[in-house]
């Protein structure tokens, strides 16, 4: 690292960038980057944070405004309650990607299963007829 570049992260790092942008601009390592500004007081939190884009950032759910932070992910919820919610009403949209197909040894019909590979059976009365040979055991 040369004095220009040095020169540029303490520039860029005033101006609210974050490390992975810092690195970006100029070629060189996050790591780096990140090491130079703890090692020169220009860590942690930026002071003045980049501005962002304030257009388009409403909750998908309520559609209040969401308050984004710089050099974050971008939200799109205002809260746990609303993601939930909205995910919840937008099953269509979920990629699940752990569905299982079996075959209930009971009952012979095949059934899917989300999330456990381990599963054996298609419903609990299933498995009490399998098991213990009945509904209620006395």
């Amino acid at each position: 690292m040369n004095d220009t570049q040095r020169q540029q992260i303490e520039k860029l790092r005033a101006e609210g960038l974050s490390y992975g942008k810092i690195s970006d601009a100029l070629g060189l390592s996050t790591n780096t980057i990140k090491t130079y500004c703890r090692r020169h007081g220009l860590g942690g939190v930026v002071a003045t944070p980049a501005p962002i884009d304030e257009a388009g950032h409403f909750c998908l759910c309520c559609g209040i405004p969401v308050v984004q932070t710089s050099g974050r992910k971008e939200k799109r919820f205002c809260s746990d309650r609303c993601r939930n919610k909205w995910w919840n009403s937008h099953l269509d949209q979920v990629q699940r990607k752990a569905n299982y197909e079996y075959v209930c040894p009971c009952c012979k019909k095949p059934f899917t299963a989300y999330g456990n590979k381990n599963r054996k059976y298609c419903s609990h009365e299933c498995y009490i007829e399998d098991r213990f040979g009945g509904g209620s055991h006395d």
